[in-house]
């Protein structure tokens, strides 16, 4: 039988059981099957009406999710789709936002569009939105361990329906949860802000053509623990003075704001402190980068490129890691010359992490979530789970305390 004449049977057992389940009679028991006659009943009235364009909402936390998202946001709209974006917190410089770009005021605004998928750069997004829930990462596996002592990329919080990952070295991993967990899938598409990464950005305003020197870039985590910023203030301030390298600066938007004042002190003709939504011209700029266990180092190694490391977890042959803050002028001197057999380790890393150069990821990731809009929606026998405690927690972030009983038939799959 093909999904389209199995949806017209469930739009039809829709009909018939609606009244038990959407009705007086109907309970709690009656909320998952409610969930996916619902999502029947509209994916019935698409395939009868192939004009109806798809809906997808850009749920974002941080600055950092616009780079991410708009490659694939192009591709969605290249493709005929419609795109709106929410914004949970405080966090987030609406600025950023193009006039082009529509916003979402409040969760009644999300449930009113009615959305067929959700885009999540972040951990976690409600369950009380309609749309197909998509993880997309913030970054890359950096091997970060969570207060549990578990990789925090790899930890599962009930929220999503679908995890498209960025290479084989996350994939494998993600595949056997899924078999564990059961109400999840994963499709492996490569990472949407990468895209561009690998086209010459125009104008790059990081670039200095009049200046010959090599660019370092530096970028750390915020965690205390992991942080390299506060450790290597004074080789950086020497670093500034000498004038050896032209020196870039861009920490993650939740650094301590005395560490940023202070590397900002630091800013004059060989040092630029950069604040931006948008990285990867940064990454394009430099030659070699100085950082610690962000995730935003995989990215520039992507580029084949040499990242030198202060006290990095990871202990990897791939990167040129430093205990001392007395050494890492040394390991910069070094990976300006991108040795060889570095390069090579490089290479190999890159083929593991992130395979993709066509810049083709976004049209992936899009594919594998109409995909699952188009699948079977009783196909899946595991309901994800509750999450009383994290859903109670966002409703309150986010100030909402209404019930979702009547929203509009565009549910999760697994809901």
């Amino acid at each position: 039988m093909t999904n389209a004449a199995r949806r017209a049977r469930l739009y039809a057992l829709y009909s018939l059981l609606q009244g038990i389940c959407l009705g007086p009679l109907g309970g709690i028991p009656c909320v998952a099957i409610k969930a996916r006659l619902e999502r029947a009943k509209f994916n019935h009235e698409r395939s009868t009406d192939p004009s109806m364009p798809k809906k997808y909402l850009m749920y974002i936390s941080q600055n950092y999710s616009f780079a991410i998202l708009r490659p694939l946001q192009a591709e969605i709209l290249r493709q005929g789709g419609e795109v709106k974006w929410f914004v949970e917190g405080k966090d987030v410089n609406l600025s950023y936002f193009h006039a082009s770009e529509s916003l979402l005021a409040d969760i009644d605004d999300v449930i009113g569009w009615c959305p067929d998928a959700v885009f999540v750069p972040g951990n976690v997004v409600p369950n009380f939105i309609p749309g197909l829930k998509v993880a997309v990462f913030h970054g890359f596996n950096a091997g970060k361990l969570n207060r549990r002592g578990r990789e925090d990329h790899f930890e599962i919080r009930g929220c999503f329906d679908l995890y498209c990952t960025q290479g084989p070295n996350t994939t494998q991993r993600f595949q056997e949860l899924a078999q564990l967990h059961r109400y999840f899938t994963v499709a492996e598409t490569g990472w949407p802000m990468i895209d561009p990464l690998f086209q010459p950005i125009e104008n790059n305003p990081y670039k200095d053509p009049a200046d010959n020197r090599k660019t370092l870039l530096i970028c750390s985590t915020f965690s205390r623990n992991l942080t390299c910023a506060p450790h290597l203030y004074e080789q950086v301030k020497r670093f500034a003075a000498e004038g050896k390298w032209r020196i870039l600066v861009q920490f993650h938007p939740k650094m301590d704001k005395q560490i940023v004042e202070q590397y900002k002190q630091l800013q004059g003709p060989n040092l630029t402190f950069v604040e931006t939504d948008n990285v990867l011209p940064l990454l394009q700029a430099a030659d070699v980068m100085l950082c610690d266990t962000s995730s935003v180092l995989l990215m520039f190694l992507l580029q084949h490129k040499p990242v030198v490391t202060f006290r990095n977890v990871t202990g990897a042959a791939h990167l040129l890691n430093v205990e001392d803050a007395d050494k890492v002028e040394e390991a910069i001197d070094y990976a300006m010359t991108y040795p060889v057999e570095l390069m090579a380790k490089i290479d190999a890393y890159c083929q593991e992490l992130h395979p993709y150069r066509d810049g083709q990821s976004s049209s992936r990731v899009l594919a594998a979530v109409n995909e699952q809009l188009e699948a079977d929606p009783l196909a899946r026998k595991v309901e994800k789970p509750a999450n009383l405690l994290r859903m109670l927690k966002l409703r309150k972030k986010l100030h909402y305390w209404k019930r979702t009983k009547g929203r509009k038939p565009n549910m999760s799959l697994a809901h």
